[in-house]
């Protein structure tokens, strides 16, 4: 396993994360794995050389963060394991119960640090920028947290760049902490990333670790015989109301064939073809790959070994349109 800094931060990471959504409450998603399910696909990780482990207070509401801290209490000592989760989404009905104010950011993460069972959280990052709550007041408390020691680094997930140049450079004016990373939404059919996003991070030295990096299963398996858009081939599809919404482009399968052919060439799956194309982009660090069956997770392990000829990205790369953008709101 190769391990790289998370942005211009001191902190080593794997370059595959494992996403956590993956594991908690099944009657939260259907298509999740509980406790006993989830352990092999932590044993597996940690075999390989993964210390890198996602997740979010959302999850499961809770129960994805508690299940993350017993497996890695089992199998990985803490002083090894880069754990981050993240904080936004409502965990109840109440009006101080979601969002990024003050008062949820400090509360959730102590909900947070008590569900994993450690006393700090490695990356602490916000799920989404919160156009409700002052920017200052989210950083400032995010700083607090880091002062204290509760948490290590901070880092965003999906937004607009001018937010993201916001935080960063008010962080900068008042001396607080500053994010590290940037959890955006990023791959071979949805690359709008490209234009203004990751060309800031690589700038200001913030790491990219990308979401939805198969496209939620799209870049996963062939074109289907009809030539119609389906989102329901597998059990997490079937019940995903989401993916629609991002990826409903009847050119988005036109870059699918491409992954295609040059899976066929290669004799290797589709998904490591298209794991191998976004780890060779420049200024990411670790995708966060979510699997449900062992095999996913063999195939994003494989793809750490994969590298692709100039030809062959450019194949892949040349069916891409420009899209809305797509995945700033959860």
């Amino acid at each position: 396993m190769d391990y790289r800094r998370l942005g211009r931060s001191g902190l080593k990471v794997s370059r595959l994360a494992l996403g956590c959504m993956s594991y908690g409450d099944p009657a939260w998603r259907p298509w999740v794995l509980d406790e006993n399910a989830a352990r092999p696909f932590f044993r597996r990780a940690v075999e390989a050389g993964i210390n890198f482990f996602d997740t979010a207070d959302m999850y499961s509401l809770g129960v994805s963060e508690s299940i993350t801290g017993r497996m890695l209490r089992d199998l990985l000592p803490r002083d090894e394991a880069v754990i981050a989760t993240k904080v936004h989404a409502p965990m109840s009905p109440g009006p101080n119960m979601g969002g990024l104010s003050r008062k949820h950011i400090l509360q959730g993460c102590d909900a947070s640090l008590k569900r994993l069972g450690v006393e700090a959280i490695d990356v602490y990052q916000i799920h989404r920028f919160d156009p409700d709550d002052p920017i200052d007041e989210t950083l400032e408390a995010l700083n607090d947290l880091v002062r204290t020691g509760k948490v290590r680094y901070i880092g965003a997930s999906s937004g607009s760049a001018w937010r993201m140049a916001q935080a960063l450079s008010l962080s900068e004016r008042r001396g607080w902490a500053r994010f590290v990373s940037m959890q955006n939404h990023y791959n071979l059919v949805y690359r709008e990333e490209e234009r203004e996003m990751i060309p800031l991070c690589l700038a200001e030295g913030v790491g990219l670790v990308p979401w939805s990096p198969l496209a939620r299963g799209t870049l996963a398996r062939a074109k289907p015989a009809d030539g119609r858009v389906r989102h329901a081939a597998t059990p997490r599809s079937a019940s995903d109301d989401y993916s629609p919404e991002l990826y409903d482009s009847p050119s988005d399968w036109d870059v699918v064939e491409a992954v295609n052919r040059v899976a066929s060439a290669r004799d290797v799956p589709m998904a490591e073809v298209a794991l191998a194309w976004l780890l060779s982009r420049p200024g990411v660090v670790a995708p966060i790959v979510g699997a449900t069956k062992l095999e996913h997770l063999e195939t994003a392990i494989r793809a750490l070994s994969l590298t692709l000829t100039p030809d062959e990205t450019s194949a892949l790369e040349a069916p891409y349109r420009p899209h809305a953008v797509r995945g700033h709101h959860s």
